[in-house]
């Protein structure tokens, strides 16, 4: 993880650098705010797996001398199959559609958005996927 830290910390500060010289060339408020988010976001994302790259141990991507059979194995845990972001996609959909049609129309999309998070955040406590 630490590779891919400094990966996004020096785009970061590439960003910044990009950001500060189109500013003051073009002076054109919307590309300059874009630049200086994106810079703000590499940094974050540059920032946390620089953090996390501390209190985890080192990967094989971190070794120079490492093969490529070194970082097989099991990866971690990835969720199966569900279908509760499809419904929160949806009643995000019919949600936007509000200022469209009117604000009555969240009347309707309201439920659907709480029974798409309901079964995200419970997909495990039941079912196939239920943990002990």
């Amino acid at each position: 993880m630490r590779i891919q830290g400094h990966l996004f910390s020096w785009l970061a500060v590439f960003l910044l650098a990009v950001a500060i010289v189109y500013g003051v060339w073009s002076k054109e408020p919307v590309g300059t705010t874009a630049l200086f988010l994106s810079f703000s976001l590499a940094a974050m994302v540059g920032f946390y797996l620089l953090f996390t790259a501390r209190r985890v141990d080192a990967g094989a991507q971190d070794n120079k001398e490492a093969d490529v059979a070194d970082d097989a194995g099991e990866l971690g845990f990835f969720s199966p199959h569900s279908w509760a972001p499809l419904v929160l996609a949806g009643g995000a959909a019919l949600a936007f559609l509000g200022p469209v049609f009117g604000w009555w129309f969240l009347f309707f999309t309201l439920p659907v958005l709480a029974v798409g998070l309901w079964l995200w955040v419970f997909e495990y406590y039941r079912g196939e996927n239920q943990t002990q």
